[in-house]
């Protein structure tokens, strides 16, 4: 199995750290890169998109962040889907238990599913292997 890329996209540099630390456990990844919040994001993606690089496999977004959230995030990446060469998939992650959260993931295609806050090793591994 060829090892996947993945972002994540996360204001809380503590928890950036602890799911890192996870990630790595799984030795699932070959590559781990964080951003602060969706607009950082966004333009690491703008950045891979023109250099031709090769796009992350997975996501983990929070839903709450300042400067761009998870949501305004999803709307700017559904404007780059033209011009992706692959799907990427979006998991949120979140400490948000709000079901209206959980039902606004659902409206978006790229968003496979919703993961609760404080992420395991078991839901990295499942979410790697989820083809």
């Amino acid at each position: 199995m060829t090892k996947k890329k993945i972002w994540v996209i996360d204001d809380d540099s503590i928890y950036q750290i602890i799911v890192t630390k996870i990630i790595q456990k799984t030795d699932l990844f070959s590559t781990i890169s964080s951003f602060h919040d969706g607009k950082d994001g966004l333009e690491a993606l703008v950045n891979v998109i023109k250099n031709k690089e090769v796009l992350p496999d997975i996501i983990l977004l929070d839903i709450n962040m300042p400067v761009m959230d998870g949501w305004e995030f999803m709307e700017e990446l559904g404007k780059l889907k033209l011009v992706l060469n692959k799907n990427i998939d979006v998991y949120i992650s979140s400490s948000s238990i709000a079901i209206e959260d959980k039902n606004k993931s659902k409206t978006y295609p790229a968003i496979l599913g919703y993961l609760s806050k404080p992420i395991t090793k078991n839901d990295i591994e499942l979410i790697a292997t989820n083809d």
